[in-house]
């Protein structure tokens, strides 16, 4: 699955002031990306506050960016949730010629059993028509799934072919390396441990930060999959404190605050998020008229 070797950028939404979707800005942010080096691009993941986003957006969203698109990128669509049916039914419903991929996060809330994830994702997995990959992230869904349900499920369905982890834990990487098959993808999730987990053999990342700095995210990864350690975290110590800032208070906010500095979208973000602080985005600003 070379395709999703690389950077990948988990888009956001672009609002405009009064919180309709601005698919110009949308637009605008797809080539921004395509024309500075992101290797893939996912459409509709957590970070495109998929869940304050409606069927009938989701489906207008994904049309917009198969265009705008045009075949120069593989594209992964986010489909996931904690109702396992609603997720085989939505994969089943929806027009998945223009994509190559899913990515499906954990059940979030429930708290499933290792048990419960693995028979989550076999349903996803007999469900998919397109490759899939499992997203694991604890920090947002509650519970972690171990590295040997997500090795399981690599071993069983041949349609699953990584795993985006995001547990924020070098270790955890470490022990899906180690033992993954050597065709299965070990995704970062995490911005800031995405070069380590890229030196230990990984491949690559699915970014947030990556689609406010492209070139120079890209680049990194792509140094550090070539083994140019030095030449790679001098990008990754440019970008450190940015990482940082854009997770500080909620995602996408620091995100959206980026992409509003850099004249791509407003900073909107629907309910129960808000906007980045006035001093987080004076920072941010700072940041990015320095870089």
């Amino acid at each position: 699955m070379q395709k999703f070797v690389g950077m990948g950028v988990a888009l956001v939404t672009p609002f405009t002031e009064d919180l309709q979707v601005d698919y110009a800005a949308l637009r605008k942010l797809v080539s921004y990306n395509i024309d500075n080096g992101t290797d893939y691009l996912v459409i509709n993941g957590t970070t495109a506050e998929s869940a304050t986003i409606t069927a009938e957006e989701k489906e207008q969203i994904i049309a917009v960016i198969a265009e705008e698109n045009n075949g120069r990128l593989p594209l992964v669509l986010g489909v996931g949730g904690n109702n396992t049916q609603q997720v085989v039914a939505e994969l089943k419903r929806l027009d998945l010629s223009a994509i190559d991929g899913i990515l499906s996060v954990a059940p979030y809330y429930s708290k499933p059993t290792q048990e419960g994830f693995y028979q989550h994702f076999k349903a996803v997995s007999e469900a998919s028509p397109k490759p899939v990959i499992v997203y694991n992230v604890p920090g947002r869904t509650a519970k972690n799934m171990e590295p040997q349900t997500t090795l399981r499920l690599a071993a069983d369905f041949d349609n699953i072919v990584g795993v985006k982890e995001a547990g924020n834990n070098q270790q955890q990487y470490y022990a899906l390396l180690k033992d993954a098959p050597e065709d299965f993808l070990i995704i970062s999730g995490d911005d800031d441990l995405a070069l380590g987990a890229v030196l230990g053999g990984g491949a690559g990342v699915i970014s947030v930060i990556g689609q406010g700095f492209p070139k120079e995210f890209s680049t990194m990864i792509r140094l550090g999959r070539e083994g140019k350690n030095k030449e790679a975290f001098e990008l990754h110590y440019r970008l450190m404190d940015i990482v940082s800032m854009i997770f500080e208070e909620n995602n996408p906010a620091g995100i959206k605050s980026v992409l509003k500095h850099l004249d791509i979208t407003t900073d909107k973000v629907r309910l129960p998020l808000v906007p980045a602080t006035e001093e987080l985005q004076a920072r941010i600003g700072a940041f990015v008229k320095a870089f």
